[in-house]
Parts: structure tokens; C-alpha cells; sequence
């Protein structure tokens, strides 16, 4: 009986799983953490590795790109076909750090399956979804009869997401040519639910700063000079106060300019997901939820901006009292950002929202960090409409649509190379990133491979960007 399509993909990645799994092994035994400066020969390590089997996968170009950090690993593989679309799969090998007396119920780089699970440090995030796609390209060959992927398939897997991937947008810069594509996967990720298979549309910007507060030259008499000069703690308190309204939006004047607001259809797609308030509050270990009027939770996380305080502090903080005007206070804000608003222009409100609530005799200093611009590709887009078709055949039932609440350097690469971002992703929740005990859900995997095997084809069948 002659294989379908789907099944001979399905034997061939069958066929082939203990080989797969015993690479990915050896790869998770590297203990490429980038946050430790020990490392730093075992994250060059983990780069070579996985440059090597890039070129025995049959990647036609493989490079290790040095940073003023950790490498990255770059690799190129033509599609011979001259209409082909350019496609650039993101992820990164180094790893979070992990030691057996975190709480492991196993040393975190010896892998060890147990049941269907492989548990190792890097087994979700993110070697093993980097790693589904060298069997995944060489299943979409053998289904296929081709020689050369049916898109001109490129990889940048990163050495130093885990430490905040400082040096990534300047590589991204300097490489850009190299690295153009149509469009970028990234493959570090996940899904909804083990029966609820997702595919992310997005990710939120991030801005962050710290605003300083200064009144007196040095702490004084709170009794002597209390009610007659301004205290920059409750000044910063005050401002604090003022940073949401009522309805719990972010006051500052101009922040919601240019947003991206929800469409019907989106909103929709969010309320389809079998979404446990309860249970996502016991996660939060939080006892109510609280937000923006007028959206749900997983609007407000997904697909809506946020001001945070993530510090506060001033004057005297140790035990009994000290009776003082503090010298100086300050707070640390952090800003959540959706498609369409611009980081350089929410620093100017914040700057210009805080000289107006700072009162006269308070000097205010502002610092900013380096930001991370949104990115949203629309649902009608046909490249993630191509994603969501190769995950439904992988699972064999429909795909659903999420965003991601958090931040990262795939906003660098849909700025600086002008493509759309899309996400391909297998892991879920219970996978314990950053944790003890991460582990990945084998069959999931397999599933990885099998939509990095479908996707290819149908791509290169049912896209042809514009230029």
C-alpha cells in the first residue's frame, strides 16, 4: 500500500526517533548556561556541536558567529528554486542555570526519560525546539523527493538569549544581509495545552526605568522641618498614585498613541480557549485579578499595554522609627508594549508625565534601558496561515491563536530584517522552564518535527511575498 504524504512523513521521523533523541541527548549534556562566565567554553562547545550536525543534516553553508559574547550558529540551506521564499528560523542554545541541589530530582545535564518525558536543562528551552527541525527539513526531503528544502531555509540559533541577549541586535545589524528572509519562525515557544495546540501572533514590547527623586541635601528632622518642605517620598508615593486611573488604564498623557486595539474576530479567537481563571490564579499565586476596564485576563496580558511598579523604596527602612524628611526615593517602573506603540515615544511622555507631577523643590532623574519593540503579525497573514495548516496536520485537529505576554529579541530581527515574526512552538506549560526538573513531553516533540516537516512545502506552495 502506497504512504500518503502524512504517513510517510509519520514513518520516517518514526524510524528514525531513537537516532534523533540520542543526538539531542548528547547535546543536552552540554552545559552551555551563558549567565556564567564559567561556561563560556561549554557554550562555544554546544555552538560547535551543533554547527557539526547542521552540516551532517546537509546545510549547505554552517558558521559560528562570534559576538563580544557567547556565539551564535548561522546556517543556510538554497532551495535551488528561484521564487522560493527566504525563511529564518530563530532559536538559541545556551541554557538557564540548573544544579542538582535546586530541587532536581535528577543532575540536570545527565538527560533521563522517564514515562514519555525527557528531563534536562535546555530539553524545552530551547535545544530541544531548535533541534526538531534538523530531522523535521530532512522528513519535508524524503516526503517530498526533493534535494533542497522548498524554501531557502536559513538558521540564527543564539548563544545569549538566557542572559538578555545583549549582544543580539548589534550581530543582527551587522549581519543583516546574510541574513534576510521573507519571514522568521522562532522556535523558542510554546503552546496553550497538550490537547489544545496553539500557534502565538505576537509578542509585547518591553521599556523599563527608574525615576529618582531628590529633596533635601541630606535627611533631615522631620519635627523641625516636616509640613514646610516638599519629602520626595511622598512625592514618589504620589506619583506612584497617579501612574493609573480609575478604570485602572495607564494615565500617562500619549501612551496609548498608535495602539493596535483588538479586533472582534481576535477577541473571539481568545474567549474560544478553554481558559481557568481560578486555576491561572492559583498559578499567579494571586487571589483576584485586576486590569484594564473592559478586558479579560487574557486580553490584558496578551494584547493590552501595562505600566508595572517593580520597586519602590525611600527613607528609613530598618526597625523601629527614624523621624525624617528622606533625602531622596525612587521607583522602578516597567512598561508593557503592543503593536503600534513606539518605545522612543513612551520615554518622552513618561519623561514629560513625571516632570508635571513632580512638585517644585524636588529634582528628577530618569534613567531608561535599552527597549524591545512589539511585534504582531496579523492572523490573515498567509505565512502564519501556512504555520497554523502544518501544525493541524501534525495534530490532526485544529490549531488555535494565542500571543505572549512577555518580551524578547524577536522584535530585533522583525525591525532591523522587515519581516513578519512567526512562532513554532511545541512545548507547554507544565514544562518548567527556568525550573527544576525541565522537561519536555516527547510525543510533543515528535509533533514539532512533524509541522517543521509540513511547513516547507506549504510555504513555498501557497506564499509568494511581494517584494
Amino acid at each position: 500500500m502506497s504512504l500518503t504524504p502524512d504517513s510517510a512523513v509519520r514513518t520516517y521521523i518514526d524510524q528514525r526517533r531513537a537516532a534523533f533523541l540520542d543526538d539531542l541527548t548528547a547535546w543536552l549534556r552540554i552545559p552551555s548556561v551563558s549567565a556564567q562566565p564559567d561556561h563560556a567554553p561549554d557554550v562555544r562547545r554546544s555552538a560547535d556541536w551543533l554547527a557539526a550536525k547542521l552540516t551532517e543534516t546537509g546545510f549547505a553553508t554552517v558558521e559560528v558567529w562570534p559576538t563580544e559574547g557567547a556565539p551564535a550558529v548561522f546556517a543556510e540551506w538554497p532551495s535551488g528554486d528561484p521564487d522560493a521564499p527566504t525563511v529564518l528560523v530563530y532559536g538559541h542554545h545556551d541554557v538557564q542555570p540548573a544544579a542538582r541541589e535546586d530541587g532536581w530530582n535528577s543532575e540536570p545535564f545527565e538527560p533521563v526519560v522517564r514515562g514519555n518525558r525527557l528531563y534536562a536543562r535546555g530539553a524545552a528551552d530551547d535545544k530541544g525546539q531548535v533541534f526538531f527541525h534538523t530531522l523535521g527539513v530532512r522528513a519535508h526531503l524524503a516526503a517530498t523527493g526533493r534535494t533542497a528544502p522548498a524554501v531557502n531555509l536559513k538558521l540564527l540559533i543564539e548563544g545569549e538569549e538566557e542572559s538578555g541577549s545583549p549582544h543580539f541586535r548589534a550581530l543582527v545589524e551587522e549581519r543583516a544581509e546574510r541574513l534576510a528572509a521573507d519571514a522568521v519562525i522562532v522556535s523558542d515557544t510554546g503552546m496553550w495545552a497538550e490537547d489544545t495546540p496553539t500557534v502565538c501572533t505576537g509578542m509585547r514590547g518591553l521599556a523599563e526605568c527608574e525615576i529618582r527623586l531628590y529633596g533635601p541635601d541630606q535627611d533631615i528632622h522631620s519635627g523641625s522641618f516636616g509640613g514646610a518642605v516638599p519629602n520626595p517620598a511622598t512625592a514618589v508615593a504620589r506619583l506612584v498614585a497617579a501612574l493609573h486611573d480609575e478604570r485602572g488604564r495607564v494615565a500617562v498623557p500619549g501612551f496609548y498613541d498608535g495602539v493596535v486595539e483588538l479586533t472582534d474576530r481576535e477577541r473571539a479567537l481568545f474567549a474560544e480557549l478553554p481558559f481557568d481563571e481560578e486555576r491561572w490564579l492559583r498559578t499567579a499565586k494571586s487571589r483576584a485579578t485586576l486590569g484594564e476596564a473592559g478586558h479579560t485576563t487574557l486580553e490584558r496580558i496578551w494584547a493590552r499595554p501595562t505600566a508595572e511598579v517593580n520597586g519602590i523604596g525611600g527613607g528609613y527602612q530598618g526597625p523601629g522609627s527614624k523621624t525624617i524628611i528622606p533625602s531622596a526615593a525612587l521607583v522602578k517602573l516597567s512598561f508593557r508594549l503592543v503593536a503600534g506603540q513606539d518605545p522612543d515615544h513612551i520615554e518622552k511622555a513618561v519623561r514629560a508625565w513625571a516632570a508635571d507631577q513632580v512638585p517644585a523643590g524636588i529634582r528628577c532623574e530618569i534613567d531608561f534601558g535599552s527597549a524591545t519593540r512589539p511585534c504582531l503579525t496579523p492572523l490573515d497573514h498567509p505565512a502564519l496561515q501556512a504555520v497554523a495548516r502544518a501544525m493541524g496536520r501534525a495534530f490532526e485537529g485544529p490549531v488555535r491563536f494565542t500571543r505572549e505576554g512577555g518580551s524578547g529579541p524577536a522584535a530585533d530581527l522583525q525591525e532591523v530584517l522587515g519581516a513578519p515574526v512567526l512562532f513554532l512552538g511545541i512545548s507547554v506549560p507544565s514544562d518548567g522552564w527556568h525550573a527544576p526538573d525541565e522537561k519536555v513531553e516527547l510525543d510533543l516533540l515528535l509533533k514539532g518535527v512533524e509541522t517543521s516537516a509540513y511547513l516547507w512545502a506549504d510555504l513555498a506552495e501557497n506564499w509568494r511575498p511581494t517584494p
